[in-house]
């Protein structure tokens, strides 16, 4: 259980993001905010006011939480920490401070200190070198052998394609790949073959996030399209992709041209690296996603990515795809 402390804009942050991520076990049970009125009925997304930042010391043993967590208040000097700290630890209480650095993984960041201070230096992320090297082996050898292997069901799925409706089994279309540079990604065909002339009729029931289309009920997709892109079996070619050196197992989405033409300076940065089969958006709520949320996970995982990472996001993709959420 925890006490948020700080303003009410950075306290409503950080209680949003502990009420979207309940699985990781926080959960806040007051905030205390500057001017913050006790006994009174104020409430952050549901969660009691219980005071004013001054009051953190007293608050939180008669709530008997377990952490008191600062975050971004103008308030919360080195000496209020501090000093906070040294009333919280005698009564088991512990402390967590949420900074700026909060989508910097731990890896990136080195405490050096100094008289007086402590430096915080945050290593530039990686998009070459000896760990990138590996990452790009591996991708070339797992999807290859992937592709070798999974040949019958290649098959199979192309026939079911094929006996539902007229055109062919396999659909291309150009991505933006690193860099900017267009590629060919390839998918099975889950639509009719006029999916394109007729998008401009359903534009405006787009159940996607702003910059991405999608539709819940979209009736371009055929009957064997739905079981495909429910099981996320559709995006299977893409292994060709990857082992031409195209895409990635792991990484952003691979956006569209149009897309990238209304991408601003910070959203660019997810063309760094090369667009995954899945990656953060794929096991955190794929389509469902607000624009903001996808975009700062791609760009999280642009800044840093790690091959422990890689390998958690393909074991949680497993659980992601037999779930199917997120998925139409």
């Amino acid at each position: 259980s925890v006490l948020v402390v700080g303003t009410r804009a950075s306290a409503e942050e950080l209680i949003h993001s502990f009420q979207k991520l309940s699985h990781i076990g926080y959960g806040a049970v007051g905030a205390c905010v500057p001017g913050g009125v006790e006994g009174g009925d104020d409430a952050i997304l549901g969660v009691p006011v219980l005071g004013d930042a001054d009051r953190v010391a007293d608050i939180a043993p008669e709530l008997a939480v377990d952490v008191v967590a600062v975050t971004g208040s103008d308030a919360a000097t080195a000496d209020y920490v501090r000093r906070l700290g040294w009333n919280l630890n005698p009564k088991g209480i512990g402390l967590m401070i949420a900074g700026a650095l909060a989508d910097v993984a731990g890896p990136r960041i080195i405490v050096t200190p100094v008289t007086g201070a402590r430096l915080v230096h945050v290593d530039a992320p990686e998009f070459a070198g000896p760990r990138y090297w590996v990452k790009t082996a591996a991708d070339a050898v797992v999807a290859s052998a992937a592709v070798l292997v999974l040949l019958p069901v290649f098959a199979a799925i192309a026939i079911a394609i094929k006996l539902d409706s007229p055109g062919p089994a396999f659909f291309n279309q150009v991505r933006v790949g690193r860099n900017g540079k267009p590629f060919r990604m390839y998918k099975f065909r889950s639509m009719v073959v006029d999916a394109d002339t007729r998008l401009a009729d359903l534009v405006r029931q787009s159940d996607g996030n702003g910059l991405i289309f999608k539709m819940k009920a979209d009736p371009r997709v055929t009957r064997v399209g739905r079981f495909l892109r429910r099981t996320s079996l559709d995006e299977l070619p893409q292994l060709m992709n990857v082992a031409k050196g195209e895409m990635s197992m792991v990484g952003p989405r691979p956006p569209l041209e149009r897309e990238v033409a209304q991408y601003d300076g910070v959203i660019s940065r997810r063309l760094l690296v090369k667009p995954g089969i899945t990656g953060p958006w794929q096991v955190n709520g794929r389509s469902d996603l607000p624009l903001d949320e996808s975009l700062r996970l791609d760009l999280n995982y642009v800044e840093n990515w790690s091959l422990w990472g890689d390998l958690a996001i393909l074991i949680k993709t497993v659980k992601a795809v037999s779930k199917g959420s997120g998925a139409y």
